[in-house]
């Protein structure tokens, strides 16, 4: 499956680059058009490394297994975080409390109309 999604990316990015360089040498073209006619290619390939690329780290992980003489590493003990104390309730001072009213006057009166 994933060799086959990376032939279909490769085919389909070497037909955008394609098409990016008869855009290049058509009268409207830019020097953006051959960026992309270079870029494509490229992002065409891009799957086919990162396949290449899980298989060496998977055979370097399997190699170290083989020479530390278990078949897999030991997993990482999992942290639970200690539970939070409960916050103390806020007092509300006077200010905040008149402008709490002030809101819910404003929003009282945007409500009727």
């Amino acid at each position: 499956m994933i060799v086959a999604t990376s032939v279909v990316s490769l085919a389909l990015c070497c037909g955008l680059a394609w098409w990016q360089w008869d855009r290049f040498t058509s009268a409207t073209g830019t020097f953006q058009n051959l960026g992309y006619v270079l870029q494509w290619p490229l992002f065409g390939l891009f799957p086919a490394f990162m396949f290449w690329r899980i298989k060496k780290l998977r055979e370097r992980e399997e190699e170290a297994a083989d020479q530390a003489g278990h078949t897999a590493p030991a997993p990482a003990p999992v942290r639970v975080p200690a539970p939070r104390p409960a916050a103390a309730p806020v007092e509300e001072d006077d200010e905040l409390a008149a402008y709490n009213r002030y809101l819910r006057e404003l929003n009282a009166r945007d409500q009727q109309s």
